[in-house]
């Protein structure tokens, strides 16, 4: 797992048999990213890492920009760990 912060969110990256997983945390409030293991397919952003998926996404921009606005942020507020940059098509 890579562990993030900036300011008042933090961001974890972390993968699974089936998963990478980007999850984000602000004042009480989840939102997570995931994509396929391997790295390819649309992106499914979630309130958490393992609730169901709310929408998908191809782009990796579009999916921050969606956890944005569920954690009350700025897109460019979101700090992304190395790992998790080549997320997305």
């Amino acid at each position: 797992m890579t562990t993030l912060s900036d300011d008042d969110i933090t961001a974890r990256y972390s993968e699974t048999d089936d998963e990478r997983i980007l999850e984000f945390s602000r004042e009480g409030k989840t939102a997570a990213v995931a994509q396929n293991r391997e790295g390819y397919g649309m992106l499914k952003v979630r309130e958490t890492a393992d609730s169901p998926e709310i929408e998908r996404y191809y782009g990796f921009d579009m999916a921050l920009d969606h956890v944005a606005e569920l954690l009350g942020v700025r897109p460019n507020d979101l700090p992304v760990p190395d790992p998790a940059a080549d997320m997305g098509m």
